[in-house]
């Protein structure tokens, strides 16, 4: 079922990000009190009185500004309002009606799209005087709110429901994967983003750090749903300075807690470094599916082996992430990026297989048999039965003796048994020991 899509529009400061967050019930656009914060467009799907739509937070619109961040900016904004089915043009009340509103209005106008004009920040709901004058936009009566106080948006949600379409279908796959692009800044998270879905979802500039709040993108391919999750570069702690930077790393490690599938990305040039170590061990500490991709890979000179030693690099400096695929590809040229999906796909039902627990106990028969456990102070570990408890990451509750007398060479072993039999590639494994009650 594809959802109707609702876009909220407006200059810099007029409180979008506090409605958008108002609307959706919790923080996910970053708010502060100085404009230019929202520079890419972000999704989440809500509901209103039983109807579902998708909410789109868009970069202020600053017709002033000259920059390359500005320009893309209103490149974001201008493809939220092609996309969606309704748009929430937000305006400041207490400043009332300025040239930006207006020049802001002409785009509107130009696009044919349903408009509604929120008057927001509005102090007395009495007064009609404070918020009519924007009737002079002429895209119809503004609706007061204050987006900050949460007053009247119960009212302006009643008027988008009723203005909206009904859903339209659309067959996909059973299941969604959110697929959280993680890594350091400025190795190409965004440009990937960009590659994968064909346009200029993300803003991308080279300038460390462009990207700031977790943004997700849904999309479908070959009748499969996704979500492709662009997050903000993952800094040391001790470099992150003024809180917009700190509330965008925070916000990666949570795109990583609700991903699928993280794609873990190298800068083909730098290599592996200290911090991409610490953001691999966070998805793999969290047990998160994970390909590697190395990017950049276009400006690497090579040879025959390039490939090879690149590969023994990575492994030898991600040691914990040897079940994880690595592919090789160029955000800028497009090399390999129609691979990633596929590995993508791969490593999510990997991640979501279930082995029955007689073919397990079969397995665990057998791995006993060729390699008895170990034996502490004359006592041997003596494994009874074992049942798969849950997927993603697979999890495995083995029924023992005496689980002190477990040593984790032998659950090495096992999950190499494990993943000679089954495969499990590209996520990690779980294999917890319990004694079994009398």
């Amino acid at each position: 079922m594809s959802k109707p899509v609702v876009a909220i529009v407006g200059r810099p400061n007029v409180g979008k990000s506090t409605l958008f967050n108002r609307i959706i019930g919790r923080r996910v656009a970053i708010v502060e009190d100085y404009p230019g914060i929202t520079r890419d467009r972000l999704y989440q799907d809500t509901d209103w009185n039983g109807k579902e739509f998708t909410l789109i937070d868009t970069g202020g619109i600053d017709f002033n500004e000259a920059d390359s961040i500005a320009s893309k900016v209103l490149a974001q904004v201008n493809m939220a309002i092609r996309e969606c089915d309704l748009i929430l043009f937000l305006v400041d009340a207490k400043e009332g009606p300025v040239p930006a509103d207006e020049e802001t209005a002409a785009v509107l106008r130009r696009a044919q799209k349903p408009v509604i004009v929120v008057a927001n920040k509005t102090d007395n709901f009495n007064d009609n005087i404070q918020f009519m004058e924007f009737f002079k936009l002429g895209l119809g009566e503004p609706f007061p709110i204050s987006a900050s106080q949460g007053l009247n948006i119960g009212e302006l949600l009643d008027a988008v429901v009723s203005a909206l379409p009904d859903p339209v279908d659309k067959q996909t796959g059973d299941e969604v994967v959110r697929i959280a692009v993680v890594g350091r800044p400025n190795v190409g998270k965004s440009s990937l983003v960009n590659a994968i879905l064909g346009e200029e979802r993300v803003i991308v500039s080279d300038i460390p750090g462009t990207t700031r709040d977790a943004i997700d993108s849904p999309f479908y391919l070959d009748d499969n749903a996704y979500i492709l999750i662009d997050t903000a570069g993952i800094r040391r702690r001790s470099r992150i300075g003024r809180s917009t930077e700190r509330y965008s790393v925070n916000r990666s490690f949570k795109a990583m807690e609700r991903c699928d599938v993280a794609l873990m990305l190298i800068d083909a040039v730098e290599g592996v470094t200290d911090q991409d170590k610490r953001i691999a061990g966070y998805a793999h500490d969290r047990g998160k599916a994970t390909v590697i991709v190395v990017n950049k890979w276009d400006l690497v000179v090579k040879d025959d082996k390039t490939s090879k030693r690149f590969i023994e690099h990575i492994r030898q400096n991600l040691p914990f992430l040897s079940y994880a695929p690595i592919i090789f590809v160029s955000a800028l040229t497009g090399k390999g990026i129609h691979k990633i999906l596929n590995l993508v796909n791969y490593v999510a039902e990997q991640a979501t297989m279930r082995i029955s627990t007689s073919a397990l106990n079969e397995l665990m028969e057998d791995a006993v048999l060729h390699n008895q456990p170990p034996a502490q102070k004359g006592k041997r570990l003596r494994i009874y039965y074992a049942t798969q408890a849950g997927v993603s990451p697979p999890t495995f509750l083995v029924f023992t003796n005496n689980p002190d007398l477990v040593h984790f060479s032998y659950i090495r072993y096992l999950e190499n048994r494990l993943r000679e039999t089954y495969g499990f590639e590209g996520t990690p494994l779980r294999i917890i020991f319990r004694r079994r009650n009398k």
